[in-house]
């Protein structure tokens, strides 16, 4: 991926990546049933009403703090973090909450129910790297409000609650290391809703931590999930002057490639927007094509016509539906082209998510990129249903490849917000990095 990146650390011309240990703050209460009941997936795929299943599930379910009042979330902020801050002192005070002792790292092992192959990566507190480092960096944009909320839930509870992920450089040692952890009994461990079995080992030995610390730092780093968290901790840090253990994130560093994440897409659903309306602003830079959907045209017929034509590989451009046609659009004009930013990268110019976002939801719909303009669906049903009860269109789209995503960011360039899903992702709850040591 980045063929500087390997040999030995006096073989590099700039630092990789600096990972530490930490005093962790767990749940006290480890069995596996437990953990599953107060745990939750990271806070940007907890809907509303999600959140509240979860919260209702488990007095101490870690959505209290990371969501600690959904409603008050836009609108008071600051009444929301300060829950969120009061929360957590609370089960820390009932020992719900218990603090290591002393230092260390946690090999963090997540394997699929579908038999796919397992993901493998280190939980350790990663050092916010100057601005002009390439030791971590990002692909997508950012909305300034939501890393506004982050920082702020960051700095009420002075608690990472969830880790960012990053992927690394290849880096054969690290998968050594991980493998000989693996032959003592993990320290937690449960299969989530999904069934993803999540299993992780706290791992202090210093020989040990050392070596991961020396491997990783022959690498460099893409952040593929949490960029909002990364622009918090940034923000947090400069804020604090890096003290306080503000100079770095919590962060799941896992490896691009064998053993890392794969990458699924993200869907964009324009509310209110007919699909009459949408074809003919759309077929001005495309060309478009009826796609055939089975039986009476229901949203449950369209996702499964949809993930057909997505799943083969012969097929070109994205799709566009309403939650009951479903319709192709590919071969984009030179205007949808010239609607992206002339100084883009090659790397960047033809991905499927930037002609959708530049050349037709920008230029074509005329569409500003907000929250409530453009909403992100992480899945095909989700879209299809979220189009036909807001009377809009869903843009379905194919997932960026792992190696698309780094050529971006090596770049320097950033795809538009929420391009990507990474997965398996780890479970929210099970590790939190305060940040006072």
């Amino acid at each position: 991926m980045h063929p500087s990146s390997a040999g030995s650390p006096s073989h590099r011309s700039r630092p990789g990546l600096e990972i530490r240990p930490f005093r962790a703050l767990t749940y006290r209460r480890r069995d596996p049933a437990y953990l599953a009941g107060v745990s939750s997936p990271a806070y940007d795929l907890v809907t509303p009403a999600g959140r509240d299943r979860l919260a209702d599930s488990d007095p101490h379910n870690v959505v209290r703090l990371i969501l600690p009042q959904v409603a008050a979330r836009d609108a008071d902020g600051v009444a929301s973090t300060e829950l969120a801050a009061s929360t957590l002192r609370a089960w820390e005070a009932d020992g719900v909450l218990v603090r290591d002792s002393d230092a260390a790292l946690w090999l963090y092992d997540l394997a699929p129910a579908d038999g796919t192959a397992a993901t493998s990566g280190w939980l350790g507190a990663v050092t916010l790297p100057p601005g002009d480092s390439a030791a971590v960096l990002p692909h997508e944009d950012t909305f300034p409000d939501a890393v506004e909320g982050r920082r702020a839930l960051l700095a009420a509870t002075a608690t990472d609650l969830e880790p960012i992920v990053l992927a690394h450089d290849p880096e054969p040692t690290v998968a050594e290391l991980a493998s000989s952890v693996r032959a003592g009994a993990p320290t937690l461990e449960l299969t989530d809703a999904d069934g993803v079995n999540h299993r992780l080992w706290r791992v202090g030995d210093p020989g040990v931590v050392s070596a991961v610390q020396e491997a990783l730092a022959r690498t460099d780093a893409v952040i593929a999930d949490g960029h909002h968290r990364f622009a918090a901790a940034r923000a947090h840090s400069r804020d604090r002057h890096g003290a306080g253990g503000s100079d770095a994130v919590l962060a799941l560093v896992t490896p691009m490639g064998p053993g890392g994440l794969r990458v699924d897409p993200i869907h964009r659903v324009v509310p209110a927007l007919s699909l009459g309306a949408a074809l003919a602003a759309a077929a001005r830079g495309f060309v478009t094509a009826d796609v055939p959907v089975d039986d009476g045209g229901s949203p449950e017929d369209v996702v499964t016509a949809a993930r057909r034509w997505l799943d083969d590989p012969a097929e070109r451009g994205f799709l566009l539906t309403d939650g009951h046609r479903l319709v192709r659009l590919s071969a984009p004009s030179q205007e949808v082209r010239d609607a992206v930013p002339a100084e883009a990268p090659p790397a960047w110019r033809d991905l499927d998510v930037v002609l959708a976002h530049h050349g037709l939801i920008g230029h074509l719909w005329s569409r500003p990129d907000t929250a409530d303009s453009v909403v992100i669906a992480h899945g095909l049903e989700e879209a299809v249903r979220a189009a036909a009860e807001t009377d809009g269109v869903a843009l379905l789209l194919r997932a960026p490849s792992p190696t698309d995503v780094a050529a971006v960011a090596r770049a320097g360039a950033r795809m538009p917000r929420k391009s990507t899903l990474f997965v398996p992702k780890p479970r929210t709850g099970l590790v939190f990095r305060p940040l006072e040591d």
